[in-house]
């Protein structure tokens, strides 16, 4: 009996034992638990390992090379001009493309499409995106003044949210304005030559509106009503392809403590990096091309786990204007071993 009894006790104790840890782990962030499912991020990059990265007026090959930090890197990275997340969506399908930089719309759309493309880094500014440049000889000077307007509208392009914010702020909704859907690339044209009432430009092109076009009367919202929209989000995104190749994923995990790297020289040598991309790039008197990198605020670098409530929301405001035929799950978007070197590298 007092074998049994013994016995009774640690198998009742064993019992509570297993308890406890079941009831502890729900409380364990779903998050961190989807990053220790997915295991760790291979380090080791073989001799002769390739990366292909899109890039968008050549800002993102500049600031690597620029920073010093493509000299660095143990893998051999090239570069491919795009404008536009639809356009390096398409190259990605096609296998073309091993990563990205872009806004926080293009990876909902690939997750819309069924596309593996995670979201492996991300850099939030403390101002927007984009600005809302008014065709030359209109003046508006609220988002409520939007009502009734022609505006350019990017469906797959970080454009795309910041207009549907735009208009929600408002009070307003699709049907109270005319959405003309254009690419990308015609957003600049679009405006300045009265196609359209209102245009969400990025610099430098929206800097070069307003010098170009000043004698016609460009202008744009007061930076007051811009303020009221969400703050700047770039992702970093690769290819699921590159990511369960060892050797590429250990390449991917490097690029992204060097980009981290170059961002942070970006503002730390604004001099050098005004020379380097926005005077010989882009053709930019120095003193309107510092005035451009100071707007963009300071940068910081988030753990992915932190945005994806943020990107939730994002879904939800595409989702609601009917530019998505489900509803999302944003945590599917996001490759959170990635976390592991964004913390080493801010903290």
């Amino acid at each position: 009996m007092a074998g049994t009894t013994g016995h009774s006790k640690h198998f009742e104790a064993s019992r509570r034992a297993v308890l406890k840890v079941s009831l502890l782990l729900p409380f364990i962030p779903s998050a961190a638990r989807d990053a220790a499912a997915q295991g760790a991020l291979p380090q080791q990059i073989p001799a002769g390992t390739k990366l292909v990265a899109a890039d968008q007026n050549e800002a993102l090959q500049t600031l690597i090379r620029a920073s010093g930090v493509q000299a660095k890197l143990s893998s051999n990275v090239t570069y491919a001009n795009f404008l536009g997340g639809p356009a390096i969506l398409e190259a990605f399908r096609a296998g073309a493309l091993d990563l990205a930089t872009v806004g926080n719309t293009p990876p909902i759309q690939a997750h819309a499409a069924g596309e593996k493309i995670p979201i492996i880094a991300a850099r939030v500014s403390s101002e927007t995106d984009y600005f809302l440049a008014v065709r030359p000889g209109l003046k508006i000077d609220s988002l409520e003044e939007l009502k009734g307007k022609s505006i350019a509208y990017g469906e797959g392009t970080g454009r795309q949210p910041f207009v549907l914010n735009a208009l929600k702020l408002a009070g307003l909704t699709r049907k109270d304005v005319k959405l003309v859907p254009l690419r990308a690339a015609d957003f600049p044209d679009a405006v300045r030559t009265g196609q359209v009432d209102v245009a969400a430009l990025n610099e430098p092109h929206f800097s070069r509106y307003l010098a170009d076009f000043a004698d016609r009367g460009a202008s744009a919202l007061p930076k007051a009503q811009n303020d009221r929209l969400p703050r700047s989000l770039t992702y970093l995104y690769a290819s699921q392809k590159a990511l369960d190749d060892p050797a590429k994923a250990a390449a991917i995990r490097e690029f992204v403590a060097g980009w981290i790297d170059a961002s942070r020289w970006s503002h730390q040598n604004v001099d050098a990096w005004v020379e380097a991309y926005y005077v010989k790039r882009q053709n930019l008197k120095p003193a309107d091309a510092r005035k451009i990198v100071e707007s963009e605020g300071e940068f910081q670098f988030p753990l992915l786990a932190s945005l994806i409530a943020k990107q939730q929301s994002l879904i939800d405001v595409i989702h609601e204007a009917g530019d998505l035929p489900k509803r999302l799950d944003a945590r599917e978007e996001f490759d959170l071993r990635f976390d592991e070197i964004i913390a080493a590298k801010t903290n």
